[in-house]
């Protein structure tokens, strides 16, 4: 397997710029002990500029500092009443700012869904007061037809009656 290239990676310690060659930005993060992503708020970065990279390209892995400005300034820095000077944080150049993504069309379908719902729960409980209406009209046509049966039947035993004693009566006759 081929060896991984190299890239610089500096970082602001201090009065000092911290140089690292490294294979990748994790690899440089873990050579300066840094347990956050110096990369991610802008306080580390790549650097290409040749004359920078050409000491820590010779010693991979280990961590380079050179110090930033004179001791003057240094000093002029520390008295200074204003606010400390920060570097201007590096912006990338290609990354176009995209709009925020709309949310309308999320709810409408959410409301889509939920209208849905609402039908469906209306419809539900328009069969079950169906179904109770249809459930008490068995019932009482149950009843109507148990009461007609019985009569129906007082009716045939009383007439099977008569017929068994007319054909006795005839017989005998």
């Amino acid at each position: 397997m081929a060896a991984k290239k190299l890239k610089v990676f500096r970082t602001t310690i201090g009065f000092h710029d911290a140089y690292v060659a490294a294979p990748s930005q994790k690899a440089a993060l873990a050579a300066w002990g840094s347990d956050h992503n110096l990369f991610a708020t802008g306080a580390a970065e790549q650097v290409s500029d040749a004359a920078l990279t050409a000491e820590p390209l010779a010693k991979p892995g280990e961590v380079i500092k050179k110090v930033r400005g004179s001791v003057g300034e240094h000093l002029a820095a520390l008295t200074e009443t204003s606010r400390p000077r920060r570097r201007a944080r590096p912006t990338p150049a290609a990354t176009p700012v995209l709009p925020r993504p709309s949310r309308a069309e999320l709810d409408r379908a959410e409301q889509a869904l939920e209208k849905a719902k609402a039908a469906r729960d209306e419809t539900m409980e328009q069969l079950a007061r169906e179904e109770a209406d249809l459930a008490r009209r068995r019932r009482n046509l149950e009843r109507r037809h148990e009461r007609e049966a019985e009569r129906l039947a007082c009716i045939l035993d009383e007439k099977r009656s008569e017929y068994y004693k007319a054909m006795a009566s005839w017989r005998s006759g």
